[in-house]
């Protein structure tokens, strides 16, 4: 079959949203591709996690529109659109976790909202997807207040696999990690994205996750999509602000070997 024959995951068209009488984004089009890793990549309110919370349907758009898994959300009424959105999972900034909850509760949250499962099941199932993640069953019942940062990471990207999506929206995965951390995150990612055959939606900063995981980038700026390609369009970009992102001195040592480097 044909690349271009292959239905996109996600299908943008014409997509504007905006706040009062700003316009955030701007007749945006994109696709993101099944079984491949986008990084989303722009200046700081460019809108790039008001793009991802529109396309899951967390915020209105103005005009456009949005297809996820070949499904135009717009055509489905509340209870339809409900059990459609548990095809995939978010992991969102900073993780998200419920702090009252602890960790295996956080994981089983989702689960005990779709599923009908006996509590042994519900319990190994949360386990499972936890050792997945790397986290041990001595910190399944730790609070999210008694996590580091790179444990809370892992268990939101648990939450956001609970009930095994074929789509998975992250937002700055690796954003307040340490170098080593946000390495291993990142392997952690395309570890799994190869081993579940999963589609990752990616907002990032991280200058080296998107040259180790990311297979496609798209550039926000000015309200629209300026640059999509993989990293050798990137770095052949004359858009200025892709040139200042991805040839300026940060990117430059980045491209030389230099150690990883969080932008």
């Amino acid at each position: 079959m044909q690349a271009a024959a292959v239905q996109p995951m996600i299908r943008v068209r014409d997509l504007v949203v905006g706040f009062s009488d700003r316009i955030v984004l701007d007749h945006i089009s994109l696709d993101v591709r099944r079984g491949e890793i986008l990084g989303l990549v722009g200046g700081s309110g460019s809108g790039k996690s008001v793009l991802l919370r529109t396309i899951i349907g967390l915020l209105p758009k103005r005009s456009g529109t949005i297809e996820v898994l070949g499904q135009n959300q717009d055509a489905l009424d509340d209870e339809a659109r409900r059990e459609f959105q548990r095809r995939w999972g978010v992991l969102f900034q900073n993780g998200a976790l419920f702090s009252s909850l602890t960790v295996i509760q956080n994981v089983q949250f989702a689960m005990r909202e779709f599923l009908r499962l006996p509590e042994a099941m519900l319990e190994e199932l949360a386990a499972t997807k936890l050792a997945m993640v790397g986290i041990s069953r001595k910190d399944e019942n730790k609070f999210p207040s008694e996590l580091s940062g790179g444990m809370t990471k892992r268990v939101a990207l648990a939450r956001a696999l609970a009930l095994d999506p074929e789509l998975v929206f992250l937002d700055e995965p690796t954003s307040g990690l340490d170098p080593i951390s946000a390495g291993e995150f990142d392997a952690l990612i395309r570890t799994l994205q190869r081993t579940l055959g999963l589609t990752v939606f990616m907002i990032t900063h991280d200058l080296n996750t998107l040259h180790a995981v990311c297979d496609r980038i798209a550039v926000l700026a000015e309200g629209k999509i300026v640059a999509d390609g993989p990293m050798s369009a990137m770095l052949s970009s004359e858009h200025p602000w892709v040139m200042s992102y991805f040839r300026g001195q940060r990117g430059r040592l980045l491209e030389h070997g230099s150690a990883r480097l969080s932008v």
